[in-house]
């Protein structure tokens, strides 16, 4: 039996909520630059590009993130650009320790962009690294041994539920 903490209504008014607040917080900005962190980082991406669209003049960008979340040495994108003064926002699925989110910075740190801000849809609260979601979906105070999975099928976000 799982224990769902959101279901496939409760994510698409999370999702819409998000990308509003992502386009209330950059209504200066002419394009956002939106990386998803394979795999679901990027549904989410996707998703948050949508709204963004249907809601907002803001031109956007997708790319893609790639790398082990359990040893994270190697980081790749999808695709090389310019990240000089653009604002970029890191999606993922879930923070955990903070580790994903901190590695998933490393390609952007000498690329001078304007600014860098991370969009979760669950964040746990208990992160051993110096990193804070801007956006969060839903923020849940976890135990270390608690495991939070969000669930997708093809390109929508189903639940999240903890085991």
């Amino acid at each position: 039996m799982k224990k769902y903490l959101l279901n496939t209504e409760t994510v698409e008014k999370k999702l819409q909520r998000l990308a509003l607040e992502l386009i209330e917080n950059n209504l200066d900005v002419p394009e956002l630059i939106l990386v998803g962190i394979e795999e679901h980082g990027v549904v989410l991406a996707k998703n948050i590009q949508q709204l963004i669209q249907k809601n907002s003049k803001i031109a956007t960008q997708l790319l893609t993130l790639q790398l082990n979340k359990k040893k994270p040495e190697a980081v790749t994108l999808s695709r090389e650009i310019d990240f000089t003064n653009k604002v970029i926002v890191l999606i993922d699925d879930v923070t955990n320790s903070g580790k994903t989110l901190l590695y998933a910075l490393k390609p952007f740190l000498n690329a001078h962009p304007a600014r860098i801000q991370t969009l979760v849809l669950v964040e746990r609260t208990h992160t051993l690294f110096p990193i804070t979601p801007d956006y969060k979906g839903i923020s849940l105070a976890t135990t270390l041994q608690d495991h939070i999975y969000v669930e997708v099928e093809g390109d929508k976000v189903t639940g999240a539920y903890l085991a």
